[in-house]
């Protein structure tokens, strides 16, 4: 039976490929060049979360991220000039991926006990790092360094999730609320342009 944190990671994991590939495309990677970057965009938060809870990486243990991706780098071959003239696709599907991912990454933490303010960090780690590989690989500044609201957004959906939890709501509709928050602090960030302030050079 795939529950639903299954559903959100696996939606997650093809929305960060798509976004991965999509920037990977615009660098004019060749398809296995692309398909590592949608890769690792889609698997490298989880990773890094999952080794510091010390637990086994889930696609070790389950081939659909490797099958995710694969049907991600399709649909951009396929549907790739639909993509380009769509304004704000990578921005849209990156916002995706980093809800789903950050209320699967502070569910998971929770779930093997770890106190809250782990748990934020694990969701943030889960929606963010991904990002951080993906712009490294393009040769771009991460987003999470940038003005950008990214991983605040991924912080505020974790305050959420465990607030949800706290008062005894149902798991599921934590992660919705959670996400929903992650995914509607991003759009209006980008939108009122609200953005965290720069630290001035000392010269």
């Amino acid at each position: 039976m795939i529950t639903f944190v299954q559903i959100l990671d696996f939606i997650g994991t093809f929305a960060f490929a798509i976004s991965g590939i999509r920037l990977a495309s615009a660098k004019h990677f060749d398809w296995f060049g692309a398909y590592v970057v949608g890769l690792a965009t889609a698997i490298g938060g989880g990773t890094l979360r999952d080794l510091l809870l010390n637990v086994t990486p889930a696609w070790m243990e389950n081939p659909i991220y490797l099958i995710c991706t694969a049907l991600a780098l399709v649909w951009v071959i396929l549907f790739g000039k639909l993509l380009i003239h769509m304004h704000n696709t990578f921005f849209i599907f990156d916002s995706i991926g980093l809800s789903l991912f950050t209320v699967v990454g502070v569910g998971k933490s929770i779930a093997l006990g770890y106190p809250f303010w782990v748990a934020i960090i694990m969701g943030s780690i889960t929606g963010a790092a991904g990002g951080v590989i993906r712009d490294v690989f393009i040769n771009e500044i991460p987003l999470i360094f940038r003005k950008e609201i990214y991983a605040v957004a991924c912080v505020i959906g974790g305050l959420i999730y465990f607030g949800c939890d706290l008062i005894g709501l149902d798991s599921y509709i934590c992660q919705i609320l959670g996400g929903s928050s992650v995914f509607i602090t991003r759009i209006l960030a980008v939108k009122y342009r609200i953005c965290l302030p720069t630290l001035k050079g000392i010269e």
